[in-house]
């Protein structure tokens, strides 16, 4: 199981420590929530942040942005030092444009899907995609409670996978803890984002391994 630390429920006055203390913990990825106030009620940080905090650790940046036409930023978020770029299926106008231009510039994209919205929509673009993220939790917050109806959305993504990207990657977003990782791995999920279980332990290397099913 790919482990990505949410840097959203992270302390942001000593955002860089904090980076480095689950880069240390052993965090494979490090998530990042871009929300813009309009896709999400929230807002969070930009590209100038990502680019200051790429110093802090060498880890993966997996960068999801939670924006209205995403396609604006694409540059930007790959000049920061992202690696992996998601945009929501809600959020892209012309999709498959979105995710060959992540590609273009040399990332890995991703598209996530909000847990109203069904696995089907992935038909025709999960050929071209390196990662699918499920959101178990409305996004906007964190702390939210695992929404149980993604562990069915994960296992159709997985039986879709087999046969149109035999590769993906199949993130899950939302309320993960070491209760639920074990079924999301069941299912087919083997890359989960957790913040508020990570950043609320006494220990974030003991929460970083109750993870790793």
């Amino acid at each position: 199981m790919i482990v990505a630390p949410s840097v959203l429920s992270a302390d942001f006055s000593i955002l860089g420590e904090e980076i480095r203390a689950i880069d240390e913990a052993g965090a494979d990825w490090i998530h990042l929530d871009v929300m813009d106030g309009q896709f999400v009620p929230n807002i969070t940080f930009g590209p100038p942040v990502i680019k200051k905090l790429r110093k802090c650790t060498e880890k993966p940046f997996d960068v999801h942005l939670m924006i209205t036409d995403p396609d604006r930023y694409i540059q930007d978020f790959a000049d920061a030092g992202s690696d992996w770029i998601t945009v929501h299926y809600e959020a892209a106008t012309h999709l498959h444009r979105t995710v060959s231009l992540i590609h273009d510039l040399g990332k890995k994209a991703g598209v996530s899907l909000n847990p109203h919205t069904p696995a089907s929509v992935l038909e025709e673009i999960l050929p071209f995609v390196d990662l699918v993220l499920v959101m178990s939790v409305n996004p906007g917050f964190g702390g939210q409670k695992f929404i149980e109806s993604s562990l069915k959305k994960v296992s159709k993504i997985c039986d879709m996978a087999k046969t149109l990207r035999p590769d993906l990657i199949i993130e899950v977003d939302g309320g993960v803890t070491d209760s639920n990782v074990q079924m999301l791995a069941d299912a087919g999920c083997n890359a989960v984002v957790a913040g508020s279980y990570v950043f609320n332990s006494p220990s974030y290397s003991d929460a970083v391994a109750s993870l790793k099913v």
